[in-house]
């Protein structure tokens, strides 16, 4: 028996050193989860919870986000998220404290846990917290896509990076308990927060790259949408850069507070090598093939787009907005209804127009064209975009083509008017939306994704008599008189005339 006893103590030691580790594995596990619970019911967090759901409803049910672009959609999950990260920051931070606080950091100290098993717990406990944002983010984004006006294709990556900011900040947290024992610490680093970046208005937005991309979210949604494919954001590199850095910070944390095994240094030194290779490669700039496509889509779009026909009028779109080709239709259908003469049958072209050569965030209006009868329409659609784009139609048909429609400042003006908004459902709240500065009296600049019109006081007036009358009778003086009213320089005290309403002296006096 006594022969046997060598060969049996080798076997039984890695036993028992699986058994113990399995045992810290299990006590990290459940103290993970009681701070989990604790975190989730802490009165910041539920604020924090609540204030993102209230945002996400509001977001959701405006009136013009009827009609989202996914990939614009993806982007607009991430500032939310970062209301529940900063109180993710806060509260894990008072929970690593907490010992301190009450002084039972002496009484922890003999337990089977030692102060670095610990820290590991706390940062495993804002896991459900980001996982909680996960699903409100996923919520927010199928409830766009759910939309009957929805068009475009979301990314996966930019949709991580809101969970990834709340691991993130929580680590940050946790690694701040270890490094500055102080409760003011991060009440402290919240604060910095807001003023280096809402303070200072986002200083990387309107930026798509460099050094903007160290930032936790880096800029929403563009000006004016694009296609998925002119982009050029590096999400993938960022959701790893921030993966990396969340993972490097919390294992840091547990470094510090006195684990240095093997595990935790080869485990810091992949996450610090992910950081740093995600950090670095997100910031190499546009591709040369991205650059190349936006010039492509902004000076040729007929290269890259499908064409429609319906009825006298063919619509050229970029693929993923092809399904919005019906919308634009019945506004086509409708003006050119009202239209007298050859306008009433004119074939016109209607074609999709970017302007992506300057990056995401210009908001340049685009050359009109000086093709007859062709017609601009955006990549946005709902809301002001509507009488917007009714308007740009109305123009066309009474003008001839964009550049000269840009230019009238003549009674032409309240013929183009009546035509975008008469068959609208509330006419005079139309025109209030396509003016610049909301009026329905004096001058203004009406809206329009090319050069914007202009009118005058007294257009304005004869528009709203106008908007006021029978709308049948309004409708066969316009057609009956459709020659008169088109004409070059007609007065808008003519055409005023000519439609049943009276004009105000000077009304042709553009401003």
């Amino acid at each position: 028996m006594t022969a046997l006893v060598p060969e049996t103590e080798p076997a039984t030691a890695p036993a028992a050193a699986r058994s113990a580790s399995r045992t810290t594995l299990a006590a990290v596990g459940a103290l993970a989860r009681f701070e989990a619970r604790r975190l989730l019911l802490r009165v910041p967090v539920l604020l924090a919870l609540a204030g993102y759901a209230a945002w996400i409803g509001w977001r959701t049910l405006q009136p013009w986000d009827d009609y989202p672009v996914l990939q614009d959609a993806d982007r607009a999950t991430q500032g939310g998220p970062l209301l529940v990260g900063l109180a993710a920051l806060l509260c894990a931070n008072h929970a690593v404290l907490r010992s301190r606080r009450r002084d039972t950091e002496r009484h922890l100290a003999v337990l089977v846990l030692p102060q670095g098993h610990r820290t590991a717990a706390h940062a495993l406990s804002v896991v459900p917290l980001a996982l909680l944002t996960a699903a409100g983010v996923a919520v927010q984004f199928t409830w766009e896509a759910l939309k009957p006006g929805a068009v475009g294709r979301g990314s996966v990556a930019e949709l991580l990076v809101g969970p990834l900011t709340v691991l993130l900040f929580g680590a940050i947290g946790v690694l701040l308990a270890r490094l500055a024992p102080s409760a003011v610490a991060a009440p402290l680093l919240v604060v910095l927060f807001f003023l280096v970046f809402v303070g200072a208005a986002f200083p990387f937005s309107g930026q798509e790259t460099g050094a903007a991309w160290f930032a936790p979210v880096v800029g929403g949604p563009g000006t004016h949408p694009l296609p998925s494919a002119l982009l050029g954001r590096p999400a993938g590199w960022h959701a790893l850069y921030l993966a990396g850095l969340a993972l490097t910070a919390a294992l840091l944390a547990v470094l510090v507070s006195g684990t240095r095994t093997r595990t935790v240094r080869a485990g810091l030194a992949a996450a610090l090598t992910l950081t740093v290779l995600g950090g670095v490669v997100q910031t190499g700039g546009v591709p040369q093939v991205t650059t190349a496509a936006r010039l492509r889509a902004s000076l040729t779009p007929e290269k890259d787009q499908t064409c429609v026909r319906q009825g006298t009028t063919a619509y050229c779109a970029f693929p993923e907005w092809t399904p919005r080709i019906g919308d634009w239709a019945r506004v086509v259908r409708r003006v050119q209804s009202l239209a007298g003469g050859p306008a009433h049958g004119q074939r016109l072209l209607v074609r999709q127009r970017v302007e992506a050569r300057y990056g995401l965030y210009d908001d340049a209006a685009l050359r009109p064209s000086t093709t007859p009868h062709q017609v601009t329409v955006g990549t946005s659609w709902g809301g002001n975009r509507v009488p917007e784009f009714s308007t740009a139609v109305a123009a066309v048909l009474v003008a001839g083509d964009e550049k000269t429609a840009g230019e009238l400042c003549d009674g032409r003006m309240v013929t183009v008017m009546w035509l975008s908004l008469a068959w609208q459902s509330d006419p005079e709240a139309q025109l209030r939306h396509v003016r610049v500065d909301d009026s329905l009296t004096g001058p203004a600049v009406v809206l329009s994704r090319t050069e914007p019109l202009t009118m005058t006081a007294g257009q304005t007036q004869v528009v709203r008599a106008l908007l006021h009358q029978p709308f049948y009778g309004v409708a066969a003086r316009v057609k009956a008189h459709w020659s008169e009213l088109t004409k070059p320089r007609i007065s808008t005290a003519r055409a005023a005339e000519l439609l049943g309403v009276r004009a105000g002296a000077g009304a042709d006096r553009c401003e």
